[in-house]
């Protein structure tokens, strides 16, 4: 807790940084999956609540853009993650590569290769030693077709 006399540091534009702010969306897709509820209804929940960690703009963007587009998603992924069904995927995994592709396909703020970067460095503190090679192939290979992907959206 900070008081008066405790030096504070500098918020950036925001508050919470773009990488915290994925970070968080993928913890809430992965709970969402893992409590079978709807990630949309979770997130509700937790915005503007005293017992949960802040949620920011971005974080609810990403959430809620994930949960629209998640039926494309998960035919883009599964078609894409060669020799893995989305049901083998590790669920942080399959949590970081829907938010990593919701960047890329429908995000126009976020270039290319940092989507991919950002979603293999969130892979790289969430997941597997293996993770961060699996998110970088699927994505990567998802990204080499992203224009052509982007224009039948």
């Amino acid at each position: 807790m900070n008081d008066e006399s405790t030096p504070t540091r500098p918020a950036r534009r925001g508050g919470i940084s773009r990488r915290a702010s994925r970070r968080r969306a993928v913890e809430l897709l992965y709970e969402a999956a893992q409590r079978d509820a709807d990630p949309v209804t979770l997130l509700s929940e937790r915005v503007g609540s005293v017992h949960a960690d802040p949620v920011s703009d971005y974080t609810i963007t990403l959430v809620e853009g994930v949960a629209e587009h998640r039926e494309r998603i998960d035919e883009v992924l599964a078609e894409h993650a060669q020799g893995w069904s989305l049901k083998r995927m590790p669920p942080v995994d399959l949590a970081v590569l829907r938010v990593g592709l919701y960047e890329l396909l429908w995000r126009e703020d976020v270039p290319d290769p940092v989507a991919i970067d950002e979603a293999v460095g969130i892979a790289k503190e969430l997941s597997t030693d293996d993770s961060p090679r699996f998110v970088n192939g699927v994505l990567g290979r998802i990204g080499t077709i992203a224009d052509r992907l982007r224009a039948v959206l």
